[in-house]
Formats: structure tokens, sequence, C-alpha cells
């Protein structure tokens, strides 16, 4: 599981992500990525899935693959970014290794160097 150091906890951090972050949508995550000017801070991660995935256990469920999925991209992001992973309705269907990959992918595109003209 992602270690505790890790998780956003916190609402404010949650929507200032979401807000003025960097935005990777995909078809069953979509990823918000704000950079901060904080080298000692670790990167936090926090995860949204509403019921539109499905019910309690399948919402559930979808958190924890999420959660170990993140584990292996942690040392990835940025010391003291703030990542939230935004779950579709369709993760709630979806195989393992396309959540994998969907999430894999939005990471790398947030990760990438925004283009001129871009935040």
């Amino acid at each position: 599981m992602l270690p505790s150091g890790h998780r956003m906890r916190r609402r404010d951090d949650f929507t200032r992500a979401v807000r003025r972050g960097r935005r990777a949508g995909r078809p069953t995550v979509v990823a918000h990525l704000l950079r901060r000017d904080e080298p000692t801070a670790p990167p936090l991660v926090g995860f949204i899935v509403s019921r539109a995935v499905g019910n309690a256990v399948v919402r559930n469920s979808v958190r924890r693959r999420l959660r170990h999925l993140m584990r292996g991209h942690l040392e990835r992001l940025p010391a003291g970014s703030l990542l939230v992973v935004r779950a579709n309705p369709p993760s709630g269907t979806a195989r393992p290794d396309e959540l994998a990959a969907d999430l894999e992918s939005a990471i790398d595109r947030l990760l990438r160097p925004a283009s001129k003209g871009r935040r």
C-alpha cells in the first residue's frame, strides 16, 4: 500500500491540486498534478472515487488498486508535489492491467515538460 506519509488528507490540498494543477485524462482515470516549491516535503497523493464508479465494495476495491499502483510511481513525483487521481466510472469494471496502463500514461503525460502557451 501507499505509505501513510504520502497520503493526502486535507481538503485544501485536494482542492488546490484539482483547481490549479495540470490535468491528464484517460478512460479510467484523471490525474491532477500541482508542483510546489517545497523540496523537503514528500509528494502527497490523494484519490477521488465517486458513487458513479459503483457501490461501496467496488469503490473501495478501485481505491485499493489505485493506492497499490501509485506506490510504484512515488519516486517519479517531484518533492512536495500534490497528485490527485480521480477514478472515472469505467474504472469499476476495468481490468487491472487497463487501470495500471491508464494511470501510468496519465502520470507520464503530467511529468513531461509543459509546452509553451500551456500551464
